[in-house]
């Protein structure tokens, strides 16, 4: 399933999401609940860049398979 997710979105948005990661507080990446980790940076991606429903779906899906490195690469920067 992630790896559909991840064919189905281009360069950009993958850019975008990450950029997004490093630009969200450590606080809040490691605080919210998946779901609201994957609807937060959802938000933030949107606000970079509006998505249609397929792009948000893709995205949901790729994160829902990334939340414990976005996690990981949290707890590393409070280091």
């Amino acid at each position: 399933m992630y790896a559909t997710a991840t064919r189905n979105m281009d360069s950009t948005i993958l850019r975008q999401l990450w950029s997004a990661v490093e630009d969200t507080q450590t606080n809040i990446l490691l605080r919210l609940s998946d779901s609201d980790l994957v609807s937060h940076l959802i938000a933030e991606l949107d606000n970079k860049q509006p998505l249609d429903r397929e792009a948000i779906t893709n995205v949901s899906n790729y994160l829902r398979g990334k939340t414990s490195l976005i996690r990981d690469l949290a707890q590393s920067r409070s280091f």
